[in-house]
């Protein structure tokens, strides 16, 4: 157990943290979900700039990797444009 006042109150942020990340990482992934099963071509690429903003927030933040960031990027604007 953490001896420190500054230890404990680092475990309560980290644990706050960790769920806010955890939060925006499956609000991210259900964006990904929807805009992949959405058969209307206008309708995905009224979706797709939200996605994209979402993508790059998260990576910004190191929540997830840029090159994966970069990598559903790519693959979601060539899935859009093959509808």
């Amino acid at each position: 157990m953490a001896n420190h006042k500054s230890a404990l109150k680092r475990i309560r942020r980290n644990e706050a943290v960790r769920i806010r990340n955890k939060y925006q990482h499956k609000t991210m992934r259900n964006a990904l979900r929807k805009i992949r099963t959405e058969e209307d071509k206008k309708a995905a690429e009224t979706l797709f700039p939200t996605v994209v903003s979402m993508i790059d927030r998260l990576a910004k933040r190191n929540i997830i990797h840029a090159n994966k960031a970069s990598n559903l990027k790519s693959k979601l604007s060539k899935q859009i444009a093959a509808l």
